[in-house]
């Protein structure tokens, strides 16, 4: 059993995701009851401790639906039984959807309140839309919703998005609309009413474009669909050698390696991976070797659960051999 977070802001940020998750869940499987495709998301609970410090919900579409990879995932960790920790709770709303057919664009949304000993409390909001192949019709659309939603800090999100989705090596973007706001605590707005807003508007919006997609595409061809595998290997690599959360996830525990790499698309070209291991900086060219190392060779290779565990163990070795 989860033992859960006892202040009330955390409890309320608690109901508010979970709220959110189940409204994304009903719409991506009312989607796929359109399609007359598996709609049954399974729900996996993991626990922190065997739960006495919380741990997480987290919904995986079905294989052979309208996915690629999907997860949706609720998680409140807290330590107020630990004062030596630096946080007393954690609570977040963490998904990416990646869709198997290569003109709907993925998307990854997070969004999460943190309390911290020392009296600090923050929300943490991100939201990124990302195309295998560009669509100018569904950037303007989800772009619209950002700046919307994001009201007067759409300028400084968009911007730190930006900064934060950007990939040096390859000279590239994962992603074409980003939004990130961290340490978000306003003084003159509700930052709970604000996040919740938030995290519908943009549920609503992809919903919208992903079903717009379905509705019109055809058949995928085979360009199309090397151009989806070779994006999910940019996504790939960004998130296992840039993204902060993510290794940070991997790196604080063990407990969950599976549904923190639950954000990894399901396929990704070896072949394209290795030639980025010379344009990496050292060390994290080592990193990027060790990934190529664990994973199948060939054009198009599956990311499976046990490729998930061993992504993980090469993680936590590279950085016990070069600390953060």
């Amino acid at each position: 059993m989860r033992q859960a977070a006892t202040s009330s802001n955390a409890i309320n940020a608690l109901d508010m995701l979970s709220t959110a998750q189940s409204h994304f869940v009903e719409q991506l499987s009312s989607l796929c009851a359109l399609h007359e495709l598996p709609e049954q998301f399974k729900a996996v609970q993991w626990l922190r401790d065997n739960g006495s410090h919380g741990g997480g919900l987290r919904f995986e579409a079905p294989q052979n639906s309208l996915f690629n990879q999907a997860s949706v995932n609720v998680s409140q960790i807290q330590y107020e039984d630990r004062p030596d920790k630096a946080f007393i709770s954690a609570t977040a709303l963490s998904t990416i959807i990646h869709p198997i057919h290569p003109l709907a664009p993925s998307v990854h949304i997070h969004v999460s309140w943190t309390e911290l000993r020392s009296g600090k409390s923050y929300w943490r909001l991100m939201a990124d839309l990302n195309p295998s192949i560009h669509c100018e019709k569904d950037t303007a659309k989800f772009n619209l919703t950002l700046k919307e939603a994001g009201a007067v800090y759409y300028d400084q999100a968009s911007k730190q998005g930006d900064e934060y989705f950007y990939i040096p090596a390859l000279k590239a973007h994962r992603g074409v609309s980003h939004f990130y706001l961290e340490g978000f605590n306003p003084t003159e707005c509700d930052g709970a009413e604000f996040a919740l807003t938030f995290v519908h508007d943009v549920i609503n919006s992809y919903i919208t474009i992903f079903s717009d997609k379905l509705a019109t595409c055809e058949d995928a061809t085979e360009i199309q669909k090397q151009a989806q595998l070779d994006y999910h290997t940019l996504y790939f690599y960004q998130v296992l050698t840039l993204d902060k959360g993510t290794t940070a996830g991997l790196l604080i525990h063990s407990q969950n390696d599976v549904g923190t790499l639950g954000s990894l698309p399901r396929f990704v070209n070896a072949n394209l991976l290795k030639q980025w291991v010379d344009k990496t900086p050292a060390p994290r060219n080592e990193l990027v070797e060790d990934l190529v190392k664990v994973l199948p060779n060939g054009n198009a290779c599956e990311v499976s659960r046990q490729i998930k565990e061993n992504i993980a163990s090469v993680i936590r070795a590279h950085y016990q051999k070069y600390p953060l």
